[in-house]
């Protein structure tokens, strides 16, 4: 009797899950989106795949503009595109909305964009660099060091000829 349960239970759950597999895979919908890096600097380029895409479509954010996903060759129903960060975005966590197939699907702080590097001039070009203060004293350090290092050089010299 007990048998008989199980095996009519295992009968209904696997005809549920065939007639449930069928419809699931002619749904066409986005279902995944990641982002590379996921961590990124204004200016940097980012890569978006998405999953349940086969034909394509757009991507949208507040980081980049409306950009175009394509088809990858070899993959069932993977598109990816190549997103450009804005230089003047503020640094924090974004979305990424989906368009394809007449279908839309958002994935909430999808990746975060950090502040830029400053290069060239460094920190001088700015007033949060060091301060004339700071300068002074770390050149007294650099100039401590080297006067120790050289009495110690001295010393050490004069032992050997002992």
């Amino acid at each position: 009797m007990r048998s008989t349960r199980a095996l009519a239970a295992s009968a209904v759950a696997v005809a549920a899950l065939g007639l449930a597999a069928p419809a699931a895979v002619a749904w066409d919908s986005p279902s995944n989106i990641v982002a590379l890096p996921s961590v990124i600097a204004r200016g940097g380029q980012m890569t978006v795949t998405v999953d349940g895409c086969p034909r394509g479509g757009t991507m949208r954010s507040e980081a980049f503009p409306r950009t175009s996903l394509s088809h990858l060759n070899g993959a069932n129903e993977t598109s990816k595109g190549t997103a450009y960060i804005r230089d003047d975005i503020s640094p924090g966590s974004y979305d990424i909305t989906v368009d394809c197939s007449g279908r839309t699907l958002t994935r909430p702080a999808a990746f975060t964009v950090i502040g830029g590097v400053r290069g060239g001039l460094g920190g001088s070009s700015s007033g949060s660099g060091a301060t004339p203060a700071d300068m002074a004293i770390g050149g007294g350090l650099v100039a401590a060091a080297v006067i120790g290092g050289g009495l110690f050089w001295m010393r050490r010299r004069s032992e050997r000829r002992i």
